[in-house]
């Protein structure tokens, strides 16, 4: 009984020094934080930022600097349209409804879904869920880029190409599976029990006042843009705290099997070579690739999971490290906001050569 006593105490003070370790940490980062960042804003024409730190899979920071728009302070309860970083949103509902049996990541979407573009092409029948969550559809990004006509750019399966048509597609698949839209799984599977109360693909009353207004590449305001409908891959609105909530649900699995989880962290398909070309000697990750909507780079022992986002006046990442739960949401109103990765990256202690990697590659 007195060896159990003991056990327990000193699990305890180890989580305690965890949890003192963390903070202090914390204060340094924050601390470098508030006297760098207002001066990369300036430097880059880059209006605001908010940011969200994770260590050991808490939420252990978050900060906003710079304007949400012309009259108003950026804080972290403001709003920003996080671009692509809205698949991995999508990709979260889709986890849960395999995780509950409703599809498998290998059966045909033919049956249940065709996009009437391509009802006549006998490729559709190839489309699976797995090769829209790994950008292998054949797609282009948008149908607007193929004279606003969904059409093959290549064989379904055998290679990536990255595309919002592709998680389109899903989309309207999980829809006609479940009888139920996207926006409505989303709340229902995601944001409901993640508590993340301040996320929602098209607008809503909560938003007024709390928008972050784009910028252009020398800090001139645009339009901010909105959707009329849910789009699957793009433009929905949240704020860094609720996003790093997604990445902790991420990080601890929850709500998905084992077995779905294992298939979202595996490499699906090999992108190695393809940035490589891009980066210079010694910058290359040891892998790169596609897991189930989240793009991979593995560094040594250290494997980074990561996603970008990036509309007219708008750049956002998010990237995670479940092997000792660290991570970080940055999220900005601006066309330059890529040029402060580095710095918050380096600053906030992520891991090492994926700070440089993503240095040389927002270049």
């Amino acid at each position: 009984m007195r060896w159990i006593l003991a056990r327990r105490v000193v699990v305890v003070l180890f989580c305690l020094l965890v949890r003192v370790l963390a903070m202090a940490q914390s204060a340094g980062v924050a601390e470098r934080l508030d006297r760098e960042v207002p001066r990369l804003l300036a430097e880059n024409h880059v209006p605001g930022v908010s940011i969200a730190v994770l260590r050991h899979g808490r939420i252990v920071m978050e900060r906003a600097y710079g304007m949400q728009d012309a009259t108003t302070k950026a804080t972290p309860r403001t709003l920003y349209n996080i671009a692509s970083l809205t698949k991995p949103i999508t990709a979260q509902v889709a986890m849960r409804l395999l995780s509950q049996g409703v599809f498998t990541l290998d059966e045909p979407m033919a049956p249940v879904w065709t996009d009437p573009d391509i009802a006549d092409d006998a490729r559709r029948n190839l489309l699976t869920p797995r090769m829209a969550l790994t950008h292998q559809t054949g797609f282009a990004n948008w149908r607007s880029m193929t004279g606003g006509k969904l059409t093959f750019q290549f064989e379904p399966g055998t290679r990536y190409g990255y595309s919002g048509e592709g998680f389109e597609y899903l989309a309207r698949f999980m829809e006609k599976k479940t009888g139920v839209p996207l926006d409505r799984n989303a709340k229902r599977l995601v944001f409901d029990p993640l508590g993340m109360k301040e996320t929602a693909f098209t607008p809503q009353p909560f938003f007024i006042g709390r928008v972050a207004v784009p910028a252009d590449d020398k800090g001139v305001w645009m339009m901010p843009r909105f959707a009329d409908k849910p789009i699957s891959a793009d433009m929905v609105y949240t704020t860094a705290h609720d996003y790093a909530l997604l990445l902790k649900a991420v990080m601890a699995n929850t709500g998905i099997t084992r077995e779905v989880a294992a298939e979202r962290d595996r490499m699906q398909i090999d992108v190695r070579e393809e940035m490589c070309s891009r980066l210079a000697a010694g910058l290359c990750p040891d892998a790169a690739g596609s897991g189930l909507s989240w793009q991979l780079m593995r560094f040594g022992g250290t494997t980074v999971m990561m996603h970008g986002g990036h509309d007219p006046g708008v750049h956002t990442l998010a990237y995670l490290v479940r092997e000792d739960g660290s991570g970080a949401v940055i999220l900005t109103n601006g066309e330059n906001g890529k040029k402060l990765y580095p710095l918050i990256l380096e600053a906030m202690g992520a891991p090492e050569r994926f700070t440089r990697t993503m240095a040389a590659l927002m270049k």
